[in-house]
């Protein structure tokens, strides 16, 4: 038995699984990819990296699975931007890798909702949009043990970096991303990465600046209401058509924005221009007036009074107790 099945099966009984259960062999004789940039592990290691000298923070590691070439970046936690920003350092550095290994979490992939399930549609985060973009698949993991390369990266790092960032003094995420980028790396590849068993290499070509800032973006759908107002997390951006109509009500606009805050508001891919609102306009409704009396008109029969003439109109019958003389009163005016 070699050293690494050796410490991988302690490892796995440490945490539970017994030297002889399956996912201890399924670390132990996972084999390596043949290929440089076939496919990439992704996680982040949330640690006290600074020690007290600035904030705790999460460490985003990526380890190429048949090189074991490494990229980190250090930030405050495992959120979309800090998983941007090391894939964006890796593409930029090496290309654009086939498929990244990942867990199960938001950030990367997630479940479908019930009204999801229904549709039959798949459901994707903003991450996994970008990565749609690049052509990157995302496969999830079951469980931690499963993405041993990366997890035993973190190990390393958790003893080697520690110890020269408090040589370094380096007390902010800044600081320490450039010493990444300019020492401990690449000093870290030379010592351990190894090459791989095939030559070829698997990444795709590099984006253009310009290109890559149109794929790492949040991409949100929003719809235009009757007086061109889209709402987006809680603000309200009143767009400036102009002299062309852009398009009908109640039709969707993309809302895009960047980690620096930066957003724009597209629609059919032409770029519209907005301001923001401190408050909605609300248009004031006009009084409704109320409703109309409907007058029925009735017709009178054709023997009605109404429609007969004096001459044959029937003559009036006195009522007989009215025509009755009345007896001890006086009929008439006294002189």
């Amino acid at each position: 038995m070699g050293w690494i099945t050796r410490l991988c099966a302690v490892g796995c009984w440490r945490n539970g699984y017994g030297a002889g259960s399956g996912e201890a062999r399924n670390i132990a004789n996972a084999e390596r990819k043949l290929h440089f940039g076939e496919r990439v592990q992704l996680d982040g290691s949330f640690h006290d990296w600074l020690e007290g000298r600035g904030p705790r923070g999460c460490l985003m590691n990526m380890v190429d699975d048949a090189r074991s070439e490494t990229q980190a970046r250090l930030g405050k936690e495992e959120t979309i931007w800090a998983a941007a920003g090391v894939l964006r350092a890796w593409i930029e550095k090496y290309g654009v890798p086939r498929a990244l290994y990942t867990d199960w979490k938001n950030v990367y992939k997630r479940k479908a909702t019930p009204a999801e399930q229904l549709r039959g549609e798949v459901p994707v985060t903003q991450f996994g949009h970008m990565c749609q973009k690049l052509g990157i698949r995302i496969i999830a993991a079951s469980s931690p043990q499963a993405k041993g390369r990366v997890e035993r990266n973190h190990g390393t790092h958790q003893d080697r970096l520690i110890k020269k960032l408090r040589r370094k003094k380096i007390d902010s995420y800044e600081a320490a991303n450039q010493y990444l980028e300019k020492e401990y790396l690449p000093e870290h590849n030379r010592r351990f990465a190894r090459p791989a068993a095939r030559t070829e290499d698997y990444h795709g070509r590099k984006p253009t600046a310009r290109e890559l800032r149109q794929i790492f973006r949040l991409e949100t759908e929003r719809s235009i209401s009757n007086d061109w107002v889209i709402r987006h997390e809680g603000r309200w951006l009143q767009l400036q058509p102009g002299q062309r109509r852009y398009g009908p009500t109640k039709s969707k606009a993309l809302v895009c924005e960047w980690e620096d805050g930066t957003r724009a508001v597209y629609y059919r891919g032409e770029r519209l221009a907005f301001t923001e609102l401190k408050e909605p306009i609300r248009k004031t409704a006009r009084p409704i007036p109320p409703a109309a009396r409907l007058m029925v008109v009735r017709k009178a029969k054709p023997d009605h009074p109404w429609r007969q003439s004096y001459q044959n109109m029937k003559p009036r019958v006195l009522n007989q107790e009215i025509a009755v003389p009345l007896v001890g009163i006086r009929t008439y005016a006294s002189p």
